[in-house]
């Protein structure tokens, strides 16, 4: 854990002395990539686009970094593939209702921007088609 800030010296000036005093103990040597130049952008890349390359380089699903009301809407698209793992009815029943939980929690926050068309699942119907397919 890093020390606090001393009173009466600059932000700027107590992180380049921690830079340089990381840097005089060796701490950036042999980092991943070092030496190397930075990947060439066709201009059009945005911070956005880096940190969603970056995400998907490191093998991490992106759709945390989508609006809420997107995210809603790819997991009801993916919920018959992730309840097909499913092996437990009470968790079944888990997911849906969490799921309409954060389904109705969109409805009540104000537009910030793309509009949640879905609205809750009927539990009841979501298990019976999950027991046919399961069977």
């Amino acid at each position: 854990m890093t020390e606090r800030k001393p009173t009466g010296v600059s932000f700027e000036s107590w992180v380049d002395r921690q830079v340089s005093a990381a840097a005089a103990k060796g701490e950036f040597d042999d980092l991943p990539g070092a030496g190397k130049p930075l990947p060439k952008t066709d201009g059009k890349d945005t911070a956005l686009a880096w940190v969603v390359n970056k995400v998907r380089a490191e093998g991490h699903d992106v759709s945390a970094l989508l609006p809420p009301s997107l995210a809603i809407a790819k997991e009801l698209d993916d919920l018959p593939d992730t309840l097909a793992r499913v092996r437990r009815e009470a968790r079944v029943r888990e997911i849906v209702e969490d799921l309409n939980e954060r389904i109705r929690a969109e409805h009540r926050r104000p537009a910030g921007g793309p509009v949640l068309r879905a609205r809750p699942l009927d539990v009841e119907e979501v298990v019976t088609s999950w027991r046919e397919a399961a069977s």
